[in-house]
């Protein structure tokens, strides 16, 4: 199968965003991908904002996006845009980093009044990018995505339906691709 990114753009360490990604990892790899998380935060303030396109992290978090084939992104939604965080990271990799990428876009949020970002702020940066197939993305709401007793990262029954199906037609998309590119 595929090796896919699983990008969180949220600068919290108990981010909902990060633990929806998980979630969603877990269907990803019960499809028989490889899934490789990636936590921007965990990236050095300085070198994010220093535009430090050299330093060591930056470099390997575009060997990561080169290396996928399918890409999740994740992102909390502030002031109806996604995080700055997460434009930080994009503004440093290449100019077409998604080229040939099949990609996921994902947000979450406090009210859906911020439905749309994906729409309107994301997926025109994506696609600026070249991502050669961006699937219908996702929004889900804070409330709806919770821990477990055991740690294992929840997701409320209806949304976790939606956020399934999402999924599923990402994997197919990057099955599709695949196919594809073996024939080409």
């Amino acid at each position: 199968m595929a090796t896919v990114l699983s990008v969180s753009g949220s600068p919290s360490a108990t981010s909902r965003t990060a633990r929806l990604l998980r979630h969603l990892d877990a269907r990803l790899t019960a499809q028989g991908h490889e899934v490789i998380p990636l936590d921007v935060r965990t990236i050095p303030a300085e070198a994010l904002l220093g535009a430090d396109f050299g330093h060591p992290a930056i470099t390997g978090a575009g060997e990561l996006f080169a290396r996928a084939e399918g890409i999740v992104i994740g992102t909390p939604v502030y002031k109806a845009a996604y995080s700055g965080l997460l434009k930080s990271l994009l503004d440093l990799l290449p100019q077409y980093a998604l080229a040939g990428k099949t990609v996921l876009p994902l947000a979450t949020g406090g009210t859906t009044a911020h439905v749309l970002a994906i729409d309107y702020a994301l997926r025109p940066v994506l696609s600026s990018m070249g991502a050669a197939h961006i699937v219908q993305g996702w929004f889900t709401l804070d409330k709806d995505i919770a821990t477990g007793d055991d740690g294992i990262p929840a997701v409320a029954p209806g949304a976790a339906e939606a956020l399934e199906r999402v999924v599923d037609q990402f994997s197919a998309a990057l099955g599709r691709a695949s196919l594809l590119a073996a024939a080409g």
